[in-house]
Order: C-alpha cells, then sequence, then structure tokens
C-alpha cells in the first residue's frame, strides 16, 4: 500500500475503468471475454460464455471485482447454465485458484506468478497464462479511449484542496499508462493497482483526514463497500449513466463535499439510485449444482 502524507484536508480515491474511463466494453469484450474462452476450452459453448462474463464483469453487482475472482465467478454461473450442460461441456471450477482468492490479499500477476513457482500447481499456472494474454491483449487493444466527459475539469477542482488517489483492480502499469496516455496523472499523489492490495486496504489511507472529509469514487458495489470499511463518504459513477454522474459531480457534489453537506440525506439519495441500476442475478437460466 502506498503511504501518501496529506497535503491538503481532504482525501479523494477514485477508480479507474468504467469510472474514469470509458474502458469496461472496450477490455471485456474484447480482451478478457477472448482469453477466458480460449484458455478455458469454452469454444463449443463461447456464446453462453460470452453473455456470462459480461454478466458478471459489467452488467451486475459484481462488477469491478478482481479478475481472477471474476474469472471464478463466471465459471460457476456458466457451470449452472442448462445450455452448457445439454451441450455436455464440463465446465471445471480450479478448486486451488478458489483457495488462492480466499488467502491472497494482493490478487495480482506478481502474487500469482510466485505461487506457480512455489507450488507448480497447473490450474494456476493456466490462470497466470490466461492473466498475462489479458494484459497482452489490453496493451495491443486499448488505447485512445478519453476519460467520461467532466472527469478532467472534476479532477482539476478537486486537485486545488484535495489529495487524490487511485484505487483500482487493475494493474498498476496499465493505469500508469492510461493516466499518462491521457496527462491526467499530475492530478493524483499516488497510482494503487491491484498490486497495492484490495481497495479496501488502499483506502485505509482515509483514515489520515478528518471525518467527512474523505471521499471515494466508484462505479461497482465493491467501491462502496471499501468505502464504507474504511468510513469514507461514496460517490457513485452510474453504470450507462457516466457522462450524468461526472456532470452532477462537477456541478454539486464538489461543493456539497467541501461544505461538509454530502453526508446524510444526499448520501443516502445517491446509494439508493446507485442501487437500482446493477442486478445480483441474471436473466439467464440457471439449475442447482
Amino acid at each position: 500500500m502506498h503511504a501518501i502524507a496529506p497535503e491538503h484536508d481532504f482525501f479523494v480515491g477514485v477508480d479507474s475503468d468504467g469510472c474514469v474511463f470509458d474502458s469496461m466494453e472496450l477490455k471485456h469484450k474484447e480482451c478478457f471475454v477472448p482469453a477466458t474462452i480460449n484458455h478455458y476450452e469454452l469454444q463449443p459453448v463461447s456464446k453462453f460464455a460470452r453473455e456470462t462474463w459480461e454478466f458478471v464483469n459489467l452488467y451486475s453487482k459484481s462488477r469491478g471485482i478482481n479478475r481472477f475472482a471474476a474469472l471464478l465467478e463466471t465459471l460457476e454461473w456458466l457451470r449452472r447454465r442448462p445450455e452448457v450442460r445439454d451441450r455436455n461441456v464440463e465446465v471445471r471450477i480450479p478448486d486451488s485458484l478458489r483457495r488462492w482468492i480466499a488467502e491472497e490479499t494482493k490478487l495480482g500477476n506478481p502474487a500469482l506468478e510466485a505461487k506457480v513457482n512455489e507450488t507448480g500447481d497447473a490450474d494456476l499456472a493456466q490462470a497466470f497464462r490466461w492473466s498475462l494474454a489479458v494484459n497482452a491483449a489490453v496493451a495491443e487493444i486499448v488505447r485512445g479511449v478519453p476519460p467520461f466527459p467532466m472527469v478532467r475539469e472534476s479532477l482539476a477542482k478537486l486537485a486545488e484542496r484535495a489529495d487524490l488517489l487511485v484505487c483500482s483492480a487493475t494493474p498498476t502499469p496499465t493505469l500508469e499508462a492510461e493516466w499518462d496516455e491521457h496527462r491526467i496523472r499530475p492530478f493524483v499523489a499516488a497510482i494503487c493497482g491491484q498490486e497495492a492490495g484490495t481497495k479496501t486496504e488502499t483506502l485505509k489511507l482515509a483514515s489520515q483526514y478528518p471525518p467527512d472529509h474523505a471521499l471515494m469514487i466508484g462505479d461497482a458495489p465493491g467501491d462502496y463497500r471499501a468505502a464504507a470499511a474504511n468510513a469514507t463518504l461514496f460517490y457513485p459513477i452510474n453504470p450507462g449513466a457516466e457522462e450524468a454522474s461526472w456532470r452532477r459531480f462537477h456541478e454539486e457534489a464538489i461543493e456539497k463535499f467541501y461544505k461538509g453537506t454530502f453526508a446524510g440525506a444526499y448520501q443516502q439519495m445517491l446509494l439508493e439510485e446507485f442501487e437500482s441500476y446493477l442486478p445480483e442475478k441474471p436473466d439467464f437460466n440457471t439449475v442447482s449444482e
């Protein structure tokens, strides 16, 4: 976890993919899905694998979770789909990956590679190869995706009075490349990707600031849970309504945050609205194990 020395009275953590950048659809549909189908032999059920991955990572309350947890959840849902069973395709759940996810807090390639070297576990090695393939696809395909409208203006306005930190489950090198590409890195004090630990761990930095002086901006339920675990305020970027969310943030929420009127009724209104955007269960059929 990065240590930052407070230079202002306020702290703002901000997620990146799907929150600052309109990159979630591109990354998941063009990078994660093909790699998952290829590395987990899902070609016979590619349509259902794609639909399931997109539900988990874009259109459900699991949106924004760590890639390895997302892989496991996708395989679990896919295994329960009658269409997959009807095609006699066995979707195997890698138990060693499940155990590693439960035990490891820094769920990134460095920690996984170390575990593979330590154990020689075939399932972990497969997950590592898959993750490397995803990174290669992201590096090749994802470029020229600018921040959402009003992001740059909001970051500039925040940076006048707050210490900003990128708090993301994306690999740090990818984050640094994207924030550099679009020249918004100077607004933040540090960039904390998946190698730095969970978002909950990263947001512990908020404890250095007075009550109600710390805020997390995110587009997924996990972002809110990380904020709540650290007594931090939360501003949601609603999936599918990102432009409107950022406009409202710039025009009214920043001032409420600085004036001390963000907590309470305004925060509750935002959370209730956010809750309505993402379902817990898919609209495709599943059967019990």
